[in-house]
Order: C-alpha cells, then structure tokens, then sequence
C-alpha cells in the first residue's frame, strides 16, 4: 500500500487520538492494533501524537511549576 492511498483512509481523528492514548499506556491488544493499521489515517495518528505529547509536557511543566511553587520540593 502506498503512502497516498494510506493517507487516503477515512478513519476518524477521534478514532487516533483513542489509539495514541492507548499507545502512550503501552496498553494495546494485538488485534486492535491490526485494525487500526488497516482503518486509520496515518497523517490523522502524527497529528494526534504530536498533540497529546505537546500536552503531557505542558502538564509535566505545569505540574513542576505548582510544585516549585508551593513549597513541597525545597
């Protein structure tokens, strides 16, 4: 399958943000990722990925600042 027709797929960008959650637990059957090989939209996952990483290091971020700030870590 080429990069044009796999880009071509109608999978839902819901659909990816879903498997990307799951990818970033490491909780992921077999069978399930097979069929989100087959249905989902790879430009749809890349998106989906560099979106959910943008927020886990804001939320890292945010989360040293409260702490820095509220005195627990000093």
């Amino acid at each position: 399958m080429s990069l044009k027709e796999a880009a071509a797929r109608k999978g839902s960008f819901l659909h990816a943000l879903r498997a990307v959650a799951w990818s970033f637990f490491g909780v992921r059957k077999n069978s399930e990722y097979e069929k989100d090989v087959k249905h989902l939209n790879p430009v749809h996952v890349i998106v989906a990925g560099l979106l959910a990483a943008a927020v886990f290091v804001t939320a890292l971020v945010l989360l040293v600042k409260w702490v820095v700030g509220s005195g627990i870590a000093g």
